[in-house]
């Protein structure tokens, strides 16, 4: 890998991992308190919750498209969006953070080992780099809006 290749990577999961010029999802959900986490503040359409599983169910399809051709994506938007506005429990909010961090996690490995800049061959033109800016560009988006509805509701320092 030339330098300007591993330069560009590093970037890339710098990027991907949040934290340079907005704030990481554990940051945003940091300290967040249960009974918060279903709540729909007045004129909004989703929770945090919400939020959360759209992130992980978005980052989860574009992980998939990446390396599985015969993947199906869900159907737009209504299955990209939770209808509940809570969790089941403990476990269905942790097991979310989780497989978000499991899949950002496999996908920084595909970008390491991959041609960022090759065509996917499954794809209509897509390339691993252009996954990577949009895993962190959609990540990035709804977790400020995580972070606006917990200033709404009177929970972020």
């Amino acid at each position: 890998m030339s330098k300007e290749h591993k330069i560009v990577i590093d970037e890339l999961v710098k990027l991907l991992k949040g934290g340079g010029a907005h704030a990481s999802l554990k940051q945003a959900l940091d300290k967040l308190s249960p009974k918060l986490r279903g709540v729909k503040p007045d004129g909004l359409p989703y929770s945090i919750w919400q939020l959360l599983e759209h992130i992980r169910i978005a980052q989860w399809d574009m992980l998939q498209f990446c390396i599985d051709a015969s993947h199906q994506s869900p159907k737009w938007p209504d299955e990209y969006w939770p209808k509940e506005k809570s969790p089941k429990n403990d476990d269905a909010w942790d097991g979310s953070i989780a497989q978000i961090n499991n899949d950002l996690g496999e996908f920084i490995s595909l970008l390491k080992k991959e041609d960022i800049y090759e065509k996917i061959p499954h794809g209509t033109g897509q390339t691993i780099l252009r996954e990577a800016l949009q895993i962190a560009d959609h990540n990035a988006y709804h977790i400020a809006e995580i972070i606006a509805l917990r200033r709404m509701l009177k929970a972020w320092d």
